[in-house]
């Protein structure tokens, strides 16, 4: 299945969660993380549940310091 994350085509093996997808690319932490899902929020609870689909729009924000 086709994905795009942060502007990347990415392909995962088959149907997976968020979590699982944030496995695949190697995330360490996500602490300080938001993911949407098609222009919408994905609390971090759903994402072991919220089930991707081929097609779907993902953008990872990570929260920085600075200033």
């Amino acid at each position: 299945m086709e994905v795009t994350i942060n502007n990347q085509n990415h392909f995962l093996g088959e149907a997976c969660s968020i979590e699982r997808m944030l496995n695949y690319l190697a995330v360490q932490t996500t602490n300080g993380l938001a993911i949407a899902v098609n222009q919408t929020i994905v609390p971090k609870s759903s994402w072991p549940v919220h089930t991707l689909q081929p097609g779907d729009q993902i953008i990872l924000i990570k929260a920085t310091q600075g200033g």
